[in-house]
């Protein structure tokens, strides 16, 4: 079982990029996904979540107006599209999957390896 995490970079304050997590192994359309993040030198924090089926999302209220995560399950892929970045953005960004809809990392069975995301300004 693998997570896949890509669409990482280097943009600029205001720009715009789109991140994508492809899981292999098993399907997850039964499994909420997850996007969390850490910068240098902190914890891993919750950014957005989306449950099984797509009918409900939930965002941290940092990127809450700018950031939409939605799912593809035909393609097992969850995706995470950052509008209007800022430099307090910059981290290294991770998908998960889990079978509980939580903000909590601990209740995520399955990672990614993560993406870095630098935002300057």
């Amino acid at each position: 079982v693998q997570l896949q995490a890509s669409g990482g970079g280097l943009v600029q304050a205001g720009d715009s990029l789109r991140l994508s997590c492809a899981a292999s192994g098993r399907t997850f359309s039964n499994d909420a996904m997850g996007w969390f993040r850490q910068a240098p030198g902190k914890e891993r924090e919750f950014v957005a979540t989306i449950k099984w089926g797509g009918s409900l999302t939930y965002y941290a209220d940092s990127v809450k107006g700018r950031f939409t995560i939605s799912r593809d399950d035909a393609k097992n892929t969850v995706f995470l599209r950052m509008n209007n970045l800022k430099p307090e953005d910059t981290a290294v960004y991770f998908c998960a999957a889990s079978d509980l809809f939580t903000r909590v990392p601990g209740g995520y069975q399955y990672w990614g390896q993560g993406t870095q995301v630098t935002v300057s300004s």
